[in-house]
């Protein structure tokens, strides 16, 4: 019988990292190897399912990504971008398969993921669900349809823990509408209003973050032209949408070759 992919999963204490545990745990593809979490967390040293609140299962909160790394066939990473730039160098050393939710990734550490990615496979998206993954392609071929005469607008919602903004979704959204448009989203870019801004520049993708309570996240594209209005929507009501997808990206990546990916790879788009 043929052993299953192990699974380590990083940053075990937060929303998203418990969310993976629950999901790898109740995979029968898949085992769980390591879980870890940042050196003078308190859960380091104790087994992941007491910590968690259930009965323990035999693996202990490592602060030490080597050694568990290299028992892992995949790494899910949905951390902050130092950890994630680190773990890519260890990862790729394993020859791991890297699935990073990470976001707020400067041009830096996006370069540092690329290098790591010429020995091990990377799967990196801003959104690992497969709705958002087809909203983003309808955003590109509608991008690409209407003219300037069109403003887009990427509209997100997220709980008020969320640190960074736009998120990776909303910047996502914004690539595909760029790329539909065939301009750079860095060249049309219109983000944080406030104050005596001026009228909107013909052409730009505009962006504007939502804060509040326990929103898991909403994404709206808007394309407003005089006279008419388009919008394309997507809204997450649980957070298992990207945990499952992030599982099936870590499957998906044992069979490629070294290189960086997304989900549109993930899932044929």
């Amino acid at each position: 019988m043929t052993e299953l992919p192990g699974i380590v999963v990083t940053g075990v204490s937060g929303r998203m990292g418990r969310m993976l545990v629950d999901v790898v745990q109740a995979s029968d593809a898949v085992t769980l190897v390591g879980a870890l979490e940042r050196p003078g967390h308190d859960w380091v040293g104790r087994d992941i399912g007491e910590a968690m609140g259930g009965g323990a299962i035999g693996i202990s909160v490592s602060d030490d990504p080597l050694p568990v790394f290299a028992n892992a066939q995949a790494i899910l990473d949905f951390t902050a971008p130092a950890a994630t730039v680190a773990f890519a160098e260890l990862a790729a050393q394993a020859r791991a398969v890297h699935v990073i939710g990470t976001t707020g990734l400067s041009a830096d550490d996006m370069a540092a993921i690329n290098r790591a990615s010429h020995h091990a496979v990377v799967v990196q998206a801003g959104n690992f669900s497969l709705g958002v993954n087809l909203l983003t392609q309808l955003t590109k071929k509608v991008a690409a349809a209407l003219d300037d005469d069109f403003d887009i607008e990427i509209i997100e919602a997220h709980h008020h823990h969320k640190v960074d903004a736009p998120s990776g979704t909303a910047l996502m959204l914004g690539e595909a509408a760029a790329d539909g448009r065939g301009v750079a989203l860095e060249d049309v870019r219109d983000s944080g209003r406030d104050g005596m801004t001026g009228a909107r520049k013909r052409g730009d993708i505009g962006f504007t973050a939502i804060r509040g309570g326990d929103i898991v996240g909403d994404h709206d594209v808007l394309f407003a032209a005089p006279g008419e209005q388009i919008t394309l929507r997507h809204r997450a009501t649980d957070r298992n949408v990207f945990a499952r997808g992030a599982l099936k990206a870590a499957l998906w990546g044992q069979t490629q070759k070294p290189g960086q990916y997304d989900m549109l790879d993930v899932l044929g788009l």
